[in-house]
C-alpha cells in the first residue's frame, strides 16, 4: 500500500511539473534528471516491479487458489444437495405410496365394518321382528283364553239364570231319558 502512495506522490509530481511549465508559457519538456526527481521515480517504480511482482503475485495466486477452493467447495455442496434432494423426493414418492396403501386399507376396512354393521343390525331387526311377533301371539292368545272365559263364565251365569225359568219337571224327565238313551239304555 506504501508503495502505491509512493508512485500516486511521484504521479503528481511530474503532473504537477507539467502544469506549471504550461503557466510559464508553453507545453514543454523538462530533461533536468535532479529537478523532476526522475532518479527517484526510476528507483521506485524499479523496485515496486522487482518486490511488488513476488508480492502481488504471491496475494494473487492466494486469492486465485481460495476462490478455486470456494468454486470447488460450492460444486461439492451442490451436488451433495442435488443427492439429497433426490433421496427426499424418493422418501417422498415411497411416503406417498405408503399413504395411498393406508388409505386403500382404511376404505376396504371401513366398508367391511359397514357391512358387518348393516348385517348385525339386520339380524337384530329381523330378531326384534321374531320377539314383537312371539309376544303379540302370546298376548293374543293369553287375550283369546281370558275372553273364552269370561265368555264361558257369563254363558254359565245366563243359562243358570234362564235355566230355572225353562226347565220344569217335564222338561228335566225328557233330558234324563235322552241321556240315558244316549249312554247305551
Amino acid at each position: 500500500m506504501e508503495i502505491f502512495l509512493k508512485l500516486a506522490t511521484g504521479a503528481n509530481l511530474i503532473i504537477a511539473e507539467v502544469a506549471e511549465t504550461a503557466h510559464e508559457g508553453g507545453f514543454g519538456l523538462n530533461f533536468d534528471i535532479l529537478e523532476t526527481n526522475l532518479i527517484n521515480l526510476t528507483i521506485v517504480i524499479v523496485l515496486l516491479v522487482y518486490f511488488g511482482r513476488g508480492f502481488l503475485g504471491k496475494i494473487l495466486s492466494e486469492r486465485r487458489a481460495a476462490i478455486e477452493t470456494a468454486i470447488k467447495d460450492a460444486e461439492q455442496r451442490k451436488k451433495d444437495a442435488a443427492v439429497a434432494l433426490a433421496e427426499q423426493q424418493q422418501k417422498l414418492a415411497q411416503a406417498q405410496v405408503e399413504a395411498e396403501k393406508i388409505k386403500a386399507s382404511a376404505e376396504e376396512a371401513a366398508k367391511v365394518a359397514r357391512a358387518e354393521i348393516l348385517a348385525k343390525a339386520e339380524q337384530d331387526i329381523q330378531r326384534m321382528r321374531e320377539v314383537a311377533a312371539q309376544d303379540l301371539n302370546t298376548e293374543q292368545e293369553r287375550v283369546i283364553a281370558e275372553l273364552r272365559q269370561r265368555v264361558a263364565a257369563l254363558a254359565l251365569k245366563r243359562v243358570e239364570a234362564e235355566l230355572p225359568a225353562r226347565l220344569n219337571d217335564s222338561v228335566q224327565q225328557q233330558l234324563v231319558d235322552r241321556s240315558i238313551a244316549m249312554l247305551g239304555g
